[in-house]
């Protein structure tokens, strides 16, 4: 009775009826950057169940963080404000042959040139037919490749679920597709095996079937590792979209520097007089971050959110003390901490720190980009 129970409450978890009734997402807003267009598919575990946004999350600020210009696709939107992009086509209680029964009007609709699938653990949950499981995933796979032949295809191996029972026939269902992705690979398909069970451990599950956010993001690195690994899937790394520009502040007419060129994490920007050089040139990204030299990032330190916050540069990894809007009234918020870019003091001379400050309307927070 007990191992019934935990199975039954498991099926509430993703959203979804002894009968099957599934509970929908919401319509997608179909946001765009005019990126490369990737598919996350899949179920409750796409669509971010517990974490909503769930891998997507992580994987948008990889994928900001690296320079990738991408566009989320999909019929369904959710998540939080730090995703750049919320489109996805992540159904909660869904199993394979309800992925497959609609696949091919997302695909004509969505056209993308990456899909991220992870589906099957309905299917286990459920018990249906788990047996001829991997023979679905096949079939679905091909309707993939068949609909959107130039499309990257990711196929992933479920992550791990608590209950034994379950854990045993998702390691039958996974050690099947390697050689699935090998036949298609071997017939000419552009399918790509994705490892997502060693990613994560039960210690990251928050509900026994649903990553924590921890394990969330460790499906996001292992999404863009395997995005990365294969050349086109997300196009090269560039600027985002973004243009260069020196930022100027106002009342001083000096700008915002990276002390001496130096790449140290931690170092406090200041101003200085404008000379063009490279430590002084920034570019506002798609995913909203101001990166410099390269791979430097604009950042909040220690993900600070209080007044007088040291501002400073660090390694991009697309966190939100890395986020910054770039707003029309001249002023640079931090999207995390809602504070405003400030020449510390009010100082206009050489050397002047940069913080965090309550916005204020003064003259030394606006700046603007030249």
């Amino acid at each position: 009775m007990r191992t019934r129970a935990r199975w039954l409450a498991a099926l509430a978890v993703l959203g979804v009826m002894t009968a099957g009734v599934v509970t929908p997402t919401g319509p997608a807003h179909a946001e765009s950057n005019g990126g490369v267009r990737v598919m996350p598919l899949g179920d409750s575990i796409t669509e971010g169940t517990q974490v909503p946004g769930g891998y997507r999350i992580g994987l948008w600020q990889r994928l900001a963080a690296g320079r990738y210009t991408i566009d989320f696709t999909g019929s369904q939107f959710n998540g939080p404000g730090s995703l750049g992009d919320h489109d996805h086509e992540g159904h909660p209680g869904w199993r394979i042959d309800q992925i497959d029964a609609n696949i091919v009007g997302w695909l004509n609709s969505q056209r993308p040139q990456s899909v991220l699938l992870h589906i099957g653990t309905n299917d286990i949950l459920q018990n249906y037919n788990v047996g001829t499981a991997p023979n679905r995933l096949s079939t679905l796979i091909d309707k993939i490749t068949t609909t959107v032949p130039t499309a990257e295809v990711f196929v992933a191996q479920l992550i791990p679920l608590s209950n034994s029972n379950q854990e045993n026939a998702v390691r039958t269902f996974n050690a099947a597709i390697p050689g699935i992705v090998s036949s298609k690979v071997n017939a000419g398909k552009r399918v790509h095996l994705v490892d997502m069970h060693s990613a994560l451990s039960t210690a990251d599950l928050i509900d026994g079937i649903h990553p924590t956010s921890g394990g969330y993001d460790k499906m996001a690195a292992r999404w863009y590792s395997a995005l990365q690994s294969v050349p086109g899937s997300i196009g090269n790394p560039g600027n985002s979209g973004g243009q260069t520009t020196t930022i100027v502040g106002t009342p001083s007419g000096r700008c915002v520097d990276v002390p001496g060129s130096a790449i140290t994490n931690g170092l406090q920007m200041q101003l200085w007089d404008c000379h063009g050089g490279t430590n002084q040139q920034w570019t506002y990204t798609s995913g909203r971050a101001l990166t410099v030299l390269g791979t430097r990032c604009l950042d909040a330190a220690g993900y600070g959110t209080t007044p007088g916050t040291l501002v400073t540069t660090y390694d991009c990894h697309g966190g939100t003390n890395q986020q910054w809007n770039v707003n029309a009234n001249g002023t640079i918020t931090g999207v995390q901490s809602g504070l405003c870019l400030d020449a510390n003091g009010g100082a206009t001379a050489n050397g002047t720190k940069l913080v965090l400050w309550t916005c204020n309307g003064q003259a030394n927070q606006q700046w603007s980009r030249r």
